[in-house]
């Protein structure tokens, strides 16, 4: 599965690969492999996407286009 919402949030964040990678306690070339749908996202890494960004995992999923997470 390609995610094209993780690469336009951590754009729109104005951040590249490497940051992102960081955060997760990866490799570019593995965070790369999942916005380009070669690799499987760990639900850990997910989660933490989603936290850093305030979208719900639903959304970077694709499974609904609302943006905001509910608190």
């Amino acid at each position: 599965m390609y995610f094209q919402r993780l690469r336009d949030l951590r754009e729109d964040m104005d951040m590249n690969q490497t940051q992102i990678a960081e955060i997760l306690n990866i490799k570019q070339t593995v965070y790369s492999r999942y916005e380009r749908g070669f690799q499987t996202i760990p639900v850990e890494h997910l989660i933490t996407l989603a936290d850093f960004y305030g979208v719900s995992t639903d959304y970077i999923l694709g499974r609904t286009n609302i943006k905001a997470v509910n608190r």
